[in-house]
């Protein structure tokens, strides 16, 4: 290039400079100054130049730290300008410290609220700032201490209301909060509030229940789980209150008002407070027994029977009131018994004293004394010998004066000599010789049907002033008691006398001139009569003392019985009443009925047909009581819900002949009417529990005959389409019903009473429990046996014309069919068979004659374990019966013992409750002896529990019988175990 055409500008051009400096200032920094001005003009536009790119990258460095700082909140980045003079970079560091006098407070602010956040009230905003900035941090910092202060607060009052129980607690108001902040306090406040005034509420009334105020309640407001625990604590202070009254009242009742026979009746409790009032029932229902039992044998007593004892159960001092009681009246029967003796002989001594006064004649008086003085004690045969003196005034002789049932035999002579056989013997001696246990052939007593050799002889001697006069001889077919010989020692006396008389009024005769001292000695013996009557009205009237002492004794019997009262009333008994009563009960009726039957059997014809019948109805008797013990576990069982049912097919026809032949016999003795009918259309059979079934209609019928004394007893079977309840929906729901019904024309049942008749226990009315006495358990056994089977029992009566009961049945299968579950505790003993009777009619049929007359022999040898020896000996009676050799134990010890030294048992019968070992224990025992392993072993207890019969096969047994035994079914037991023992293998 040529340097004509090179442009040299050395002056600055300064509209090029305005231009570039408007568009600078308007803020665009991509103008340029020339690049090709030289000189002062080039440094100029290079200078300006250089400014603007400076202003450039100082504005695009702020655009960058505004949109990371203030938009993006990076907090750490900072303005950076290359290459900038000092000016520029005092800009930098004044913004880069704007941006951090911003950042410190803003992140130590973050720090706070943060750690409020996480419930950290400590840390407070601690940078140095002004301005807003520090009304930011003071706000901050009071909205920190307000928050700190309310949470103290709160937490203090949870703590102290909530942990601690204090109670009345609240916030403190004058924390300076508001907003959602009071609205908190207040709510937190008000939650304490009430806290405090329910739990306050509910401690008042527990307060008062603990000090045995019942009459409080709580009364405050509440909701929720609080209502809950405000009507559970009302309803218990209700319950209590009302178990409380009941209890009371018969406490009052029966230990201060003396109105036996009270029940508590509260219904509505349960757990401790049922027990509690089960209890006191108990309590009050021994108490009313023994009271009871001890006024009728006080009644008895005061009212002149002293055959009456205390024989009800007691305990502690009770049982020793009962002793003493029962002492006092024997006491007072032996008493009372000698005092009759004495009278009696007294009475006796003097009706012959006046029967011999005035007698001349000794023949005579001979024959009196024989003809009054043998039946009076018992005497079939009597002779009087008489001492005489011969003429020759040789030795005196006893001769034969008079005879009672005599007969004179040739080798028996009519008169002895002094000490010449007994009968001298005794004038001998001068006292009286008694012969017991008399040989067959020695003499006999003879009537116009027969006669019989006796079984004592009595020689009595009559002295008058230590002088023989006469030889009396008695026999009788019967031993001579003691009162006979007591008068028999004191008559002669009399006798004497009157001999004596006899005799000294024939001297009279004979030797008129000693009558007068003759009839001086006889006035002399009579004033001593006269006096010994003075003795006896002497005595009479020590008789009445003693019969006022007996009245006094009376009066403190009635006293000892209100002193047994209040005595009572401290009693306390264990609540598994039943379960003893079958054991206590079921121990003593086996050895009754086994002993009974085995009387009734009469197996060596050796008892009367009278005494047979004594045993027949004793036997009866105790299956009466049986019976009793099962209505009374029956119902024990219905109400604890474990009774179960075994349906079966049950032909109509077979029931109709049943009934008929168990109940006709009833009939015949009563002289009423009775039926079976079958209605046409009735079904042949029915499914059900066949037992229960019969013991349903065996008690409604048992009822029937006990409550109708003429007309009609009729049994219906029909299959009606009504008549029962619709609610009953097993019989509304069956394809058909089957109802059996009984109609008499009895007594009938008042309206009123109809529903009551089906409470157990209950009667009609107090005068049909006196008329007919019964338990009045039937009805109510019947009533939940039919609604066990799925039915329904109703009644229609009308008193005075007859009442009608129907069982209705379905046809099918119960609803109820399914076996009942026992429950592992509380469980009811089981009934050894249904009563089939109805308060204590039990039906029999015609022709019954005992079960086994001969029993099948049994060749074994039999060890008998039972610690009460009434049923050892009863079962050995029976045994020995069915000659087996029976070995007895009084414990499973003394059983261990015997099998360790006898081999040859043949089979066990074991009893369960014993002490020290039982009959688990002892079966135990003997199955862990090897080489009785095998040894037949037979359980038989009054233990008659569920679960009873496995226990004692768990135990060992090869087979269990409860009692009281059926002995047909042990005899049987015992040959099947024989035949399938070790011995018989």
């Amino acid at each position: 290039m040529s340097d004509a055409s090179v442009v040299v500008v050395d002056a600055v051009d300064s509209g090029v400079v305005l231009g570039v400096l408007e568009q600078a200032k308007a803020g665009d920094f991509s103008a340029r100054m020339p690049l090709h001005w030289t000189g002062v003009a080039g440094k100029v536009a290079d200078g300006l130049n250089e400014v603007i790119i400076a202003n450039q990258a100082l504005a695009a460095e702020l655009m960058r730290v505004s949109q990371v700082v203030g938009r993006e909140g990076r907090l750490s980045q900072r303005m950076t300008l290359a290459g900038g003079g000092r000016a520029w970079s005092a800009s930098v560091e004044s913004v880069n410290d704007l941006i951090e006098d911003l950042v410190r407070p803003t992140s130590e602010m973050q720090r706070v609220v943060g750690a409020v956040a996480d419930g950290d009230l400590s840390k407070k905003v601690t940078v140095d700032v002004r301005g807003e900035m520090l009304e930011l941090k003071n706000t901050i910092n009071g909205m920190v201490a307000q928050l700190n202060a309310f949470a103290g607060e709160v937490t203090r009052v949870a703590r102290e209301v909530g942990t601690e129980g204090k109670l009345g607690q609240a916030a403190a108001v004058t924390i300076e909060v508001g907003g959602v902040w009071k609205d908190l306090t207040d709510n937190v406040n008000l939650m304490a509030s009430n806290l405090t005034g329910q739990v306050r509420n509910i401690a008042e009334v527990t307060t008062a229940v603990a000090n045995g105020d019942l009459s409080k309640k709580i009364s405050i407001d509440v909701q929720g789980e609080f209502l809950e625990l405000k009507n559970t604590v009302n309803a218990m202070v209700d319950q209590l209150n009302a178990f409380a009254s009941e209890v009371t009242r018969v406490a009052r009742e029966v230990g201060v008002e003396g109105k036996l026979g009270g029940q508590a009746q509260s219904t509505e409790i349960g757990g401790v407070w049922k027990d509690l009032t089960d209890n006191v029932n108990q309590l009050a229902a021994n108490l009313t027994n023994q009271v009871r039992a001890i006024a009728d044998v006080a009644t008895a007593v005061t009212e002149g029977d002293l055959t009456q004892q205390v024989t009800v159960d007691a305990e502690g001092e009770v049982a020793v009131l009962k002793e003493k009681l029962n002492e006092m009246i024997r006491n007072l029967r032996e008493t009372t018994r000698d005092n009759v003796e004495q009278l009696w002989l007294r009475t006796n001594r003097e009706s012959f004293t006046r029967m011999l006064q005035g007698q001349r004649d000794v023949a005579a008086v001979s024959s009196m004394i024989l003809s009054e003085l043998a039946p009076l004690v018992s005497a079939q045969h009597g002779v009087f010998y008489l001492m005489t003196t011969p003429a020759d005034g040789s030795e005196p002789v006893l001769r034969l004066q008079a005879g009672y049932g005599y007969q004179e035999r040739k080798h028996l002579s009519t008169s002895f000599r002094i000490g010449e056989g007994l009968v001298g013997q005794c004038a001998r001696e001068g006292r009286r010789i008694l012969l017991t246990d008399v040989p067959n052939d020695y003499v006999r007593i003879s009537s116009g049907l027969g006669d019989s050799p006796p079984l004592s002889i009595i020689v009595l001697p009559v002295l008058f002033e230590g002088t023989v006069r006469a030889v009396v001889e008695l026999a009788s077919f019967s031993a001579f008691s003691p009162i006979h010989q007591a008068l028999l020692d004191q008559l002669p006396e009399s006798i004497g006398l009157a001999l004596n008389t006899i005799a000294t009024n024939t001297l009279t005769e004979d030797l008129l001139g000693q009558s007068q001292s003759l009839a001086e000695e006889l006035r002399a013996q009579q004033e001593e009569l006269r006096e010994s009557n003075e003795d006896l009205a002497r005595q009479a009237r020590l008789v009445a003392e003693q019969n006022v002492e007996a009245d006094k004794a009376s009066r403190e019997v009635e006293q000892s019985k209100r002193t047994a009262g209040e005595l009572a009333v401290s009693s306390k008994y264990k609540s598994d009443f039943i379960a003893n009563m079958s054991h206590e009960l079921r121990t003593p009726l086996n050895c009754l009925l086994i002993l009974a039957e085995q009387l009734e059997d009469n197996p060596d014809h050796n008892l009367t047909d009278t005494q047979v019948e004594y045993a027949s109805i004793i036997r009866s008797s105790g299956h009466d009581l049986l019976n009793l013990l099962n209505d009374i576990l029956d119902l024990a069982k219905i109400e604890s819900g474990t009774v179960s049912t075994e349906p079966a097919e049950l032909s109509i026809v077979d029931l109709r002949a049943t009934l008929f032949r168990d109940f006709e016999s009833i009939a015949q003795r009563k002289g009423v009417a009775y039926s079976v009918d079958l209605v046409a259309g009735c079904p042949e059979s029915i499914l059900s529990d066949a037992q229960r079934l019969r013991q349903i209609l065996n008690n409604l019928l048992g009822n029937a005959f006990k409550f109708t004394t003429s007309g009609e007893v009729r049994v219906t079977i029909s299959s009606p389409d009504r008549g029962w309840s619709p609610s009953t929906m097993s019989l509304a729901e069956a394809p058909s019903v089957v109802a059996f019904s009984v109609t008499d024309t009895g007594i009938g049942i008042e309206t009123e009473q109809q529903e009551r008749i089906f409470e157990a226990y209950a009667q009609a009315n107090s005068g049909t429990a006196r008329s007919y006495g019964g338990t009045g358990l039937g009805l109510s056994i019947s009533r939940e046996l039919v609604g066990l089977l799925g039915g329904e029992l109703t009644v229609e009566s009308t008193p005075g014309e007859g009442s009608t009961f129907t069982a209705f049945l379905p046809s099918g299968r119960p609803a109820s069919s399914e076996r009942a579950t026992v429950p592992p505790r509380d469980a009811v003993p089981e009934p050894s068979g249904s009563s089939g009777n109805a308060d204590g009619l039990m039906p029999r049929r015609k022709g019954q004659q005992p079960k086994h007359q001969d029993l099948t022999p049994l060749d074994a040898k039999i060890l008998v374990v039972d610690d009460d020896f009434r049923n050892i000996f009863a079962l050995t009676a029976l045994l020995e019966r069915a000659h087996a050799v029976v070995v007895t134990a009084e414990s499973g010890t003394e059983a261990l013992a015997i099998l360790q030294r006898e081999s040859d048992i043949d089979l066990v019968l074991m009893d369960i409750m014993m002490p020290t070992m039982d009959g688990y224990a002892a079966i135990r025992a003997i199955r862990a002896l090897g080489a009785l392993s095998r040894l037949p072993i037979i359980a038989v207890t009054g233990k008659v529990t569920p679960g009873e019969r496995q226990r004692c096969l768990d135990a060992g047994a090869n087979a269990y019988l409860p009692k009281p035994v059926d002995t047909t079914e042990l005899i049987t037991s015992i040959e099947q175990l024989l035949e399938t023992g070790p011995k018989a293998a």
